[in-house]
Order: C-alpha cells, then structure tokens, then sequence
C-alpha cells in the first residue's frame, strides 16, 4: 500500500515481508521482480540492489500497541525494527545511504515505555546522520475511516530542503499533525537529539468527501448477511446508550427515505462483551482478526429494518484507500487482515507529493534523471 500511495513517480527496487500470504496479494498486484520473502532479520545488504532514495519501513505494531503487551521494541514483532535499522547502517558504511527513511507505526509507539521506545528511536535515526521529525496522520481525513498512525521521517542531514516541507515550530493550535503527544514525547527527548529534530510541514488536505455509506457494496461480496437471530443477539450486546443510537438512526432512516450505516465493533468492558455502534459516517480503525480483536460489523437501517453483516473484504480495501481494481486474496481473514495491517494510500499519497518527492527533487539531479528510487 505504501507503493500504491508513492505512485509511478517512484519506482520500487526492492520490497520485503515475511508473509507468505501478503506477498501473494503483492505478486498480484505488481510482480515478483522485486519481492523477497524473508524475515527482516535474515536480509543483508546484498539483497539491496542500487542506491535507494527512500527507504520504508512498517514494521510490526503489536508490541508497541496500547492493546498490546508491553514489550516494546524488545518484543520479537515489533523488534524486527531492530534488523530493519541495521540494513540502513550497513548501506550507509557502504556508501548507499537512503537520502530519506520513512518509519510507520501506531500512535501508541509515542508512549511506550513512557516514550522510552520512540526516543530510542529518533536516537537511531539521528545517530546516522539524519534529521528526523514525526508527524501523527489520522486517515480519517482522507478516507471515512478513523486510523491515527505515526510516520518517522528522517532526511540525510547534508540534504538541501525546500521551504515548504519543515516548519520552525509544531502546527499548533490546530495540532493537525503534531497532537500535544507528540510535542510531549519530542520534550521528552534529550538535548541532543532535540538539536536533530524537525517540524515536518504538510499541509491540510481537502475536506473528505465520502462518508461510510459510499463505500459500501449494494451486493457485497465475500460476506453473508446475518440471521434475524444473529441481529437480535448483536442488539442485546448493546447498552442503552448504544440502543438509542440505532432507534435515532432508524428515525433518521424513515424521515429522510435515505438509507442509515452504521460500524459496530465488539469490545470487552468490565469483563462484559459489549457491542459498540457509531453513525458518524465513519468507521472504526481496522484492525488484522487475531489475538482477540473483532472484525467490523455494519449495521443498516432502511426505516424498516435492521440488518448486520460483516464489512466485505472490498469494502475493507476502500476503507483503506485502494481502487476496486486492486487483487485482493481469495479467502475473507486474508483479505481483511490485508487491510487491516496496512497503511492509507491517500495519506502517503499526500506525504510523497508534498514532503518526499519535493525533498528528492531538490538534490543536485542530472538532466536525465526523471524518477526516484525506492526500498519498501
């Protein structure tokens, strides 16, 4: 996804993951040439071909979750930074030096071990030679899904940078991109490593146009509509608080003629599994179906009558973005663990055009240089 989002003005050496499953949806969709399968940690400098301009890295989230537990980057997932870290150091002692690394991961890795893991961190990233910022990118502006991600951005430090893409201070009051969390976290860090620092700059993308209901399938596909038991059983799991909110919007739904949809998530609260329903035309963050974490459920009002169903793989992939040509993997829990493990297209779509590609333009270019490189 973070290919789809950089587009065809970047042009992919070289992409890696340890899934044998997402690495059939890569083959899919781009070919085997530059994949390699393998775990990061087994990867040497020599499966890096040329010399990259951008570098991405999303690593694995689970240890640095808030639902997660607790071990941090010494966890063994979302550990595997480490092994990432060390192919950037060992290009960088080779003359290969990536003039940017781009890092991605949930919000919870600003206050992990108290802040502990992002300034180790930023502390990597600046230790070679890189100026490095954060910004917190909610995808909720871009697509009808709530999903605040943190994205690392460091820049080699001899590098010229345009104007526009670094600020001299946080984009507050309206904390679009840097929340007070992450302003905490950047106080956190030591003098040194606040000398390394930048404010990235983006700025606001247009006003979201698509709600919930847009992106839902007329006839969906993959999915099953539940029994009227099976939605009884998911209304009984509501509160009260929660009930209202269906009888609101099955109010709505007659006084409008229009059709009422809803995102329901199953969460435990105080030992109780309690269904969860909003109508803000939004949905919940997605999230990959293991280690105890639900799948999303739509709920739809016409006036009359109440149906549920699981989100349809498609409708998780418009959620995050991808076009309806994109291949997606035959089987439901591959589809929707597909989408919930990824990253926006629109909003790295947003960082290369007004970030990342104006940085690598401003380098010194021969003439008949036309593209970018990148190692994802």
């Amino acid at each position: 996804m973070a290919r789809a989002g950089l587009g065809a003005r970047w042009e992919c050496l070289f992409a890696n993951d340890f899934s044998s499953k997402k690495a059939e949806s890569y083959i899919a969709n781009w070919g085997a040439k530059d994949l390699l399968v393998e775990d990061v940690n087994r990867l040497t400098t020599k499966h890096l071909p040329g010399h990259a301009d951008l570098i991405w890295g999303s690593f694995p989230c689970q240890d640095l979750s808030l639902a997660g537990a607790g071990a941090g980057l010494d966890g063994e997932r979302s550990g595997s930074f480490w092994g990432f870290w060390k192919l950037v150091q060992r290009l960088n002692k080779q003359g290969r030096k990536p003039q940017m690394v781009v890092l991605e991961n949930v919000y919870g890795a600003l206050t992990s071990h108290d802040g502990e893991d992002f300034a180790a961190i930023i502390r990597a990233v600046a230790s070679e030679g890189y100026r490095v910022g954060a910004m917190v990118i909610d995808a909720v502006h871009f697509v009808p899904q709530s999903r605040p991600r943190l994205f690392i951005i460091g820049v080699d430090a001899a590098a010229a940078l345009p104007d526009s893409v670094a600020s001299a201070g946080p984009n507050l009051p309206n904390a679009l991109w840097h929340p007070p969390a992450l302003v905490e976290a950047f106080h956190r860090l030591p003098a040194k490593m606040k000398q390394a620092w930048l404010w990235w700059n983006l700025p606001a993308p247009k006003a979201r146009r698509t709600a919930l209901a847009d992106i839902v399938e007329s006839v969906p596909v993959g999915v099953e509509w539940h029994s009227a038991d099976e939605t009884a059983h998911i209304l009984e799991m509501m509160t009260p608080l929660n009930r209202n909110k269906i009888l609101a919007a099955q109010q709505a739904a007659k006084a409008s003629n229009q059709m009422q949809v809803g995102a329901i998530y199953r969460r435990t609260r105080g030992g109780v599994q309690r269904a969860e329903v909003r109508f803000d035309g939004i949905s919940g963050c997605l999230r990959t179906p293991t280690g105890g974490s639900s799948r999303q459920t739509l709920v739809i009002l016409d006036g009359k009558h109440i149906r549920t169903r699981l989100l349809s793989p498609r409708e998780a992939a418009r959620l995050m973005g991808l076009p309806d040509s994109y291949v997606l993997p035959a089987r439901y829990n591959d589809a929707y663990h597909l989408a919930g493990d990824g990253v926006v297209v629109p909003v790295v779509a947003h960082l290369a055009k007004h970030l990342l590609t104006p940085i690598a333009e401003a380098r010194s270019l021969s003439p008949e240089s036309a593209r970018e490189t990148a190692a994802a």
